[in-house]
């Protein structure tokens, strides 16, 4: 049994108990967009997966630093978005300018929006969202140097450090992590969102 407080939220127990995410990535990626999300969604009792255009590892980047390595679970080729609750996309200059070129994971990501369910990207990761055909009329934010790419493709940018349009969430850069992962968990735990299509 759940406990509830006073307004009726739930406080413990977990909010996305066995739902599936997957994080769609590449090499470059910046580590702590991927890990800080991930680690949340875990919490949360999700269950996250790593979706890649290549197999194998992937390296992460701490900036300019080369991090840690990461495991591919499933390539994008692979992957069918109908498997998933969600999807994540982190950022990073190299990672995002690879993915945003690469058929499957435009595909992949597209398949989220055609199935109404949340999608999340930060940071540089809407350059994605901009070749996989979906910002248009979109209420979205990045990091600042992709404001006229989201612009021109249609979409609504402003300047937040979260923004939340019927199931897609944006964020601009690593110091926003809080807001995005709470906000990424709200939006899985609410499902299906009608207004979010591709």
């Amino acid at each position: 049994m759940s406990e509830h407080n006073i307004s009726g939220k739930q406080i413990s127990g977990k909010q996305i108990s066995g739902k599936k995410v997957a994080f769609l990535l590449t090499d470059g990626v910046e580590q702590v967009e991927l890990t800080s999300p991930w680690n949340a969604v875990k919490e949360a009792g999700g269950v996250p997966t790593l979706v890649s255009p290549k197999s194998g590892k992937l390296q992460g980047y701490n900036g300019t630093e080369k991090g840690e390595t990461f495991a591919v679970e499933v390539t994008a080729a692979e992957a069918d978005a109908a498997d998933f609750h969600a999807l994540v996309i982190p950022g990073g200059v190299v990672n995002a300018d690879h993915l945003r070129v690469d058929k499957d994971a435009q595909a992949f990501t597209r398949a989220f929006f055609e199935q109404h369910k949340p999608v999340a990207s930060i940071c540089h990761g809407p350059w994605l969202l901009i070749d996989a055909g979906v910002v248009s009329g979109r209420n979205v934010t990045s990091y600042h140097t992709l404001q006229t790419d989201l612009k021109n493709a249609g979409a609504i940018w402003t300047d937040e450090q979260v923004v939340v349009d019927q199931g897609l969430v944006t964020s601009r850069s690593p110091r926003d992590l809080p807001a995005f992962n709470a906000k990424l968990v709200e939006e899985i735990a609410e499902g299906e969102h009608a207004g979010q299509t591709a």
